[in-house]
């Protein structure tokens, strides 16, 4: 029988611990959450020899054993053994080799908490390329622990992290005798008191429950002991934690010294700085922020023409093909216009979406999305925001839900409610579909001194209408959230470098794929439950409106395609879809909508890039046989009102536009927002301020350019 040992995994941020879970236990992975919060807890099982399995837990990266974040407590609180869920017997500490000051402090301090560590070096590849060489056995008789270079992601280095793994546990591996630095020094009386009534405490550990036991699930004497020791001794958590990071540091800088060699950074810090200079400029950088900005909604629209003219195409030709060569049923009807209609609504948006994604990758592979971070935070402190709302509101552009998820980050809670009351005003990839087909129905394919597209510079608005909205609503809400908390903005600035052509593909085809395979799951489902609802009515409607055009068909036989396209549409204004839509018409009227925008609404509720396939599932069945070989574009340019009139026009375009910015259409985000605040209170809020502004500003759009 084999024997089970449960394993911490703990590192920095983006060192590659990530990777090496996914490589040690592959498919046997659960995620859950940790007990009273809302971080996600990764487990997995990994076999590491003949005789020993082992539990691995993910813990949230963090940098120090100073945490300020909700997910950086979790790690904090399982390292300290006070987590009844999680207690690990040893720990696999990932060090990034490029960046190896910054993680060798983490790693200081683990040790000196006298659990059993394994580091695993990562990075090894981009260490040789920056000319750093380092000294594995050199830097392990330093630390006094295992040192692994690994490379998870081609699964070099896993055979010898388990060997190191199972020999540690076994016992062969001794504790470091001595600590990284004289904790004891730090407060000598106050660490020998709290050793006397805590029981096997490292002197480090000591220091820790000085600092933070009322964080601890102690009982109450205990806690009392501990808070009358650091009064008498006058213990001072500031600069206890200031002296112990000082003096790692110093120690770090040592050891690097002996055990690592470095290429002169002064050409790459030039380099940095002298752009720096500029893209951080106070006017310049920002003027080169919009330009960048533009740039990139541009790109969207003249990169992704002709891919998306000639899916529309394909589409328009396979449903003629299909009409022609399918038997008049039921059944190819709701192949044609439900199943094929759907599809095309989605795959059609593909290359735009590949195309934003890649230049946003682009973006933080470059390091410029860290200082777009540093350029907007004094923008963002004075409503309410700080730098760091900046990443998870442009990952909103995005998808809303990981973004809200990001804002963990945030270690200030007001900063972070208001992050994620206002990041659904970000224009996501799922309004991408819907602006891409207004625009281009009632935006005119003009350029401006001959190089700027107007449809881009539409596009670019409607983005920045979004973020203006979000900052004036945090600005307004910052007042009603009644918290009071010191907040800092603390960045590592990362250097400049040209992107990973292969990360950048890899990027644009899963954001493809989860288009596709996520968002196509409910345009198809939703398609073909509209196509019935848009096929079938009460009996004694359909039969009136079949008997009307039996009737004029016979006393007007040369007028036989005008009434079977005007029978189309009496039939989908009788259907069950049809009924619903003029139901709610009233409402939507002063907005510019017809009934059938009144069913794609409702429609897009669940997912707001079900728009276009509502679209184009109404407009097929309407137009039947007839219009198998339009495109859905065409379809709706030639969408009429009762009385003759367009129904798309520029003011009703705009006005719809407007309102998909604004409007909460999107049940994933809601049920991600309660998830995160753990109320109610808040996605109510947001549904009835994001529904109510949406409306206003359409009613206002659409009555000034009518």
């Amino acid at each position: 029988m084999r024997e089970k040992i449960q394993i911490a995994l703990v590192g920095n941020p983006n060192s590659g611990k990530s990777s090496l879970f996914n490589a040690l236990t592959g498919m046997n992975q659960k995620v859950g959450n940790f007990p009273g919060v809302t971080v996600d807890k990764k487990s997995g099982s990994t076999v590491i020899s003949e005789t020993m399995t082992a539990t691995i837990i993910d813990l949230p990266g963090t940098y120090s054993l100073y945490p300020r974040r909700e997910d950086e407590w979790v790690a904090y609180r399982v390292l300290m053994q006070q987590d009844k869920e999680v207690d690990p017997q040893m720990v696999v500490l990932i060090a990034d080799a490029s960046n190896l000051k910054r993680n060798l402090l983490f790693a200081s301090q683990i040790i000196d908490l006298k659990i059993p560590v394994v580091i695993g070096l990562t990075m090894m590849d981009l260490a040789k390329q920056k000319g750093i060489k380092i000294d594995v056995a050199e830097l392990e008789r330093e630390l006094g622990v295992p040192i692994i270079p690994i490379n998870p992601r081609k699964n070099k280095g896993i055979p010898q992290l388990k060997k190191a793994i199972e020999q540690t546990a076994l016992h062969l591996y001794k504790l470091p005798v001595r600590d990284f630095i004289n904790n004891e020094a730090l407060a000598p009386n106050a660490v020998k008191e709290v050793k006397e009534v805590v029981a096997d405490l490292s002197d480090y550990k000591a220091i820790h429950y000085l600092i933070n036991h009322e964080s601890f699930a102690l009982h109450n004497k205990l806690q009392e002991k501990i808070e009358s020791i650091e009064e008498i001794n006058k213990f001072n958590h500031t600069k206890t934690q200031a002296e112990e990071i000082l003096q790692r540091y110093q120690r770090i800088s040592v050891i690097l010294k002996q055990s690592v060699s470095e290429p002169s950074p002064l050409q790459k810090t030039m380099l940095t700085e002298k752009l720096d200079d500029v893209l951080l400029h106070r006017r310049w950088g920002y003027l080169i922020l919009i330009a960048v900005l533009f740039l990139l909604f541009q790109c969207v629209f003249w990169l992704a023409e002709y891919p998306m003219t000639a899916i529309e195409w394909t589409f328009a030709e396979l449903s003629g093909f299909f009409n022609r060569i399918l038997p008049e049923a039921w059944w190819s009807d709701l192949f044609i216009n439900g199943l094929i209609a759907g599809i095309g609504g989605i795959v059609v948006f593909i290359p735009q979406i590949m195309i934003l994604f890649g230049l946003i990758t682009i973006l933080e592979d470059t390091g410029y999305m860290a200082r777009i971070s540093f350029l907007t935070d004094k923008l963002m402190r004075k409503v309410g925001l700080n730098g760091k709302s900046v990443m998870p509101m442009i990952s909103g552009f995005a998808c809303a839900v990981p973004a809200i998820m990001s804002a963990r980050n945030i270690e200030n809670k007001k900063e972070r409610l208001l992050t994620i009351f206002v990041t659904p005003l970000m224009s996501c990839s799922a309004r991408l579909p819907v602006y891409t087909i207004l625009i281009g129905l009632v935006i005119p394919k003009q350029m401006l001194w001959g190089f700027i597209g107007v449809q881009g510079l539409v596009m670019m608005g409607l983005y920045l209408l979004g973020l203006v909205m979000a900052l004036i609503t945090a600005y307004v809400a910052k007042w009603f959230i009644k918290i009071k908390e010191k907040s800092f903005f603390i960045l590592e600035l990362p250097t400049y470098r040209a992107p990973r052509w292969k990360n950048v593909v890899v990027t644009m085809v899963s954001k493809a794929k989860i288009f596709v395979v996520d968002a196509g799951k409910v345009i198809i489902v939703i398609s073909l439950i509209l196509w019935a609802l848009s096929s079938y009515g009460p009996k004694e409607r359909m039969a009136a409106v079949h008997t009307k055009y039996e009737q004029l068909a016979q006393q007007n036989p040369d007028q036989k395609d005008l009434l079977e396209r005007e029978k189309g549409t009496d039939l989908l204004e009788n259907s069950y879809a049809g009924i619903l839509g003029k139901s709610i018409e009233p409402a939507i009227s002063p907005l510019g909508y017809d009934w059938k925008i009144g069913i794609a609404l409702i429609t897009s509720f669940a997912a707001r890039e079900v728009f276009v396939g509502t679209m184009a599932t109404l407009y097929s069945v309407e137009g039947g046989a007839d219009a198998d070989e339009t495109t859905l574009t065409e379809k709706l340019n030639a969408a009429t009102r009762s009385d003759g009139s367009k129904v798309y026009t520029l003011a009703t375009g705009l006005s719809l536009m407007i309102f998909y910015v604004f409007a909460m259409q999107c049940m994933s985000t809601l049920a991600i927002v309660k998830r995160e605040t753990r109320s109610w209170k808040w996605p109510l809020l947001q549904l009835i301020y994001m529904t109510g502004l949406a409306y206003v500003m359409s009613l206002l759009a659409f009555q000034l350019f009518k």
